[in-house]
């Protein structure tokens, strides 16, 4: 079984569990306060692995089952065996990483909770576009396939504009962190990706 698959499986689990059991979600979600003042550690990588409702869960788990063998399979072939670890490092990583806003913005909020594994499935998702960026998505609201590229800078754009001015409670700072934390860690263990990109692009 693959590692992606794996991620899928204990995500799942985690999430149901904590959907017929709420005090699972208060006791594993992030909450900065309790991470900083009781040293509750822990919740930054537990929250990753239980969500808010069957939407969110979905989503993200979609998401990652579109793109984490690809990139999973890319990290082998570019790394060998090496390769899986490097790999599991992308998914921590962006768990680690998109939640350092929240934990700095939050951490004297006892109120603030995040739940999620959105942060670690958008490094997911700009490392493929690393290496395919002409790889053609189709969304939802867009009748036809755009370039990942594209998609990747309307996303990110959209993300960072709402972080600043949205109030739907949604961790946008985590998306884009998580986004850009995928793109530099695939550049540093490949810095000749970046040459493919423009070549494949321009």
């Amino acid at each position: 079984m693959s590692i992606t698959l794996l991620i899928i499986a204990a995500s799942v689990i985690f999430s149901l569990m904590a959907f017929n059991k709420r005090e699972l979600l208060y006791r594993y979600e992030l909450n900065p306060y309790s991470m900083v003042h009781n040293k509750q550690w822990y919740r930054v990588i537990t929250h990753a692995l239980i969500h808010a409702d069957f939407m969110h869960l979905f989503v993200n788990m979609f998401v990652l089952w579109n793109f984490g063998p690809t990139v999973e399979k890319l990290f082998i072939r570019f790394f060998g065996v090496k390769g899986l670890l490097f790999y599991v490092m992308l998914y921590l990583g962006g768990i680690l990483f998109s939640a350092l806003p929240s934990i700095q913005k939050h951490q004297n909020n006892p109120s603030y909770n995040a739940v999620g594994a959105s942060g670690a499935v958008s490094a997911i998702l700009f490392s493929s576009i690393m290496f395919m960026p002409m790889t053609k998505l189709r969304l939802l609201f867009i009748p036809i396939g755009i370039p990942a590229w594209i998609f990747g800078i309307l996303y990110l754009v959209y993300e960072i504009y709402s972080a600043k001015n949205s109030n739907d409670h949604i961790a946008h700072d985590a998306h884009y962190v998580g986004a850009i934390f995928g793109v530099v860690f695939t550049l540093i263990l490949e810095p000749s990706l970046i040459i493919n990109f423009f070549n494949q692009v321009f």
